[in-house]
């Protein structure tokens, strides 16, 4: 077993290519667990490493230093410039022609996180007082900051049990006469179903904002995320795919929108038509030595997100079929780029919680972790006080919302971060390594199994 790439090895199923399983939707695969093979129960079981046994993955993978060569040219290159800031600097253009390589947006601006490139995009999007914004509960807060700062309301909806993402039934059920955006979070680098939420979007006539922080490089139905929503926004932030330690990309296509993302992302002047200030807005821009160190990073992109791709895919493959789990559940003709791997146990399939299951999996050398975030985000002490401005919304107090998130249910949310485990993917594990991941998970499974 090796960390270094070019020592991986092609391992496929028996009976079955890695090019047949890929393409079969990893829903039926979910599916094939409602039948699944002999009980694991029945075969033998090796002895947990947490009981004294040997470890299934016998050494850790660190990722490592993420930048060299690439990062220093243009840092280099940045040394000799006599200006560092955004506007018409040659690191942040030669950073948008490399993003619109991977991600072709007419309007591109650079911002100061992914936080702020979602504020971007909700006031572009002419989000305002009472206006109600749909988004996922499972995910960072910043997604819906810039929405509570526009005096919106963030309506949380729930989720698909296996892709984690927006359910577009539920969606359409929450929406009202005062729904004016959909959020779709790609969550771990899952394509949301684009499809479907943007046939919503259309007929209900909203904004649909994709929200690509965890899902750089990945695609849906083979086209490149963030290209079938109104707006896309991206975090640069330093556990990202790539990363400038904390930055940002908000990107549009669209008419309407495009020609703001500028303008609010830099204090509300329009600095191609000048005029003063056009707007409110707050500075978000970015700096050119950010800017420089992404333009090296993106040369990676591509590498690193067709590497988790497989990795992840592979992981999916070889617990295939493993009664009481649920891998995670991707659409074949997408690329999920793994921000983290996430399947999900059934309590009542096994003789442990799940806190036991992952304590034993951490002792195999599996690099887990329970859950994601501790709670739905409505479930957060500031939602269920609803004390965003001071201790106090004033939205709320004029009357303009009744939402009250001490009310709020989204349960199938609740049941994935209860029964969900987290799996670390990146770019420095090979198969092999990955293999040894997949047998610890198995390994553990057949000895806990009811």
């Amino acid at each position: 077993m090796s960390c270094d790439p070019s020592s991986s090895s092609t391992p496929s199923g028996p009976g079955v290519s890695r090019r047949e399983f890929l393409a079969t939707s990893s829903a039926a695969v979910v599916a094939a667990n409602l039948d699944g093979p002999p009980s694991v129960a029945a075969q033998p079981a090796a002895k947990l490493a947490l009981e004294g046994g040997t470890k299934a993955v016998p050494k850790a993978c660190p990722l490592g230093l993420r930048w060299g060569p690439p990062e220093r040219e243009r840092l280099e290159a940045l040394l000799q410039q006599e200006n560092l800031t955004y506007w018409n600097g040659p690191q942040t253009k030669l950073m948008l022609e490399r993003f619109r390589e991977f991600c072709p947006m007419k309007y591109v601006q650079p911002c100061s996180s992914g936080t702020a490139s979602l504020h971007i995009a909700v006031a572009a999007a002419g989000i305002g007082l009472g206006d109600e914004v749909i988004t996922s509960p499972i995910t960072d807060i910043g997604t819906v900051i810039g929405v509570i700062y526009q005096q919106a309301v963030p309506v949380f909806a729930d989720l698909g049990a296996g892709t984690y993402n927006l359910d577009p039934a539920d969606v359409e059920r929450r929406i009202t006469p005062r729904t004016k955006a959909i959020i779709a979070v790609h969550l771990c680098g899952n394509p949301c179903d684009l499809h479907a939420l943007k046939a919503l979007a259309d007929k209900h006539k909203l904004v649909l904002i994709e929200d690509s922080c965890q899902a750089w490089g990945a695609k849906f139905r083979g086209q490149p995320i963030g290209t079938i929503g109104h707006m896309t926004c991206f975090s640069l932030q330093n556990t990202k795919h790539v990363t400038c330690g904390d930055g940002g990309i908000v990107g549009s296509n669209d008419e309407r929108f495009g020609p703001l993302l500028q303008k609010f992302g830099d204090k509300g002047m329009d600095r191609l038509k000048g005029g003063g200030f056009q707007a409110f807005a707050t500075n978000y821009r970015m700096s050119e030595p950010q800017a420089a160190v992404v333009a090296g990073q993106l040369t990676r992109l591509e590498a690193i997100a067709s590497t988790r791709a497989r990795l992840g895919n592979l992981l999916t493959e070889k617990i295939a079929g493993l009664p009481g789990l649920t891998p995670h559940q991707v659409h074949p003709e997408d690329r999920c780029v793994y921000w983290f791997y996430f399947f999900r146990m059934k309590p009542e399939a096994f003789r442990c919680d799940r806190a036991q299951f992952v304590k034993a999996l951490v002792a195999e050398g599996a690099p887990c972790t329970a859950g994601y975030i501790a709670v739905p985000l409505h479930r957060e002490p500031v939602f269920q006080q609803h004390g965003f401005f001071a201790g106090r919304w004033p939205v709320r107090e004029m009357g303009l919302t009744t939402m009250d998130f001490t009310k709020h249910q989204t349960p199938e949310v609740e049941a994935i971060l209860k029964t969900g485990i987290r799996v670390t993917i990146h770019e420095r594990m090979t198969e092999d390594y990955i293999a040894n991941v997949a047998e610890a998970i198995r390994k553990v499974a057949r000895h806990y199994a009811a």
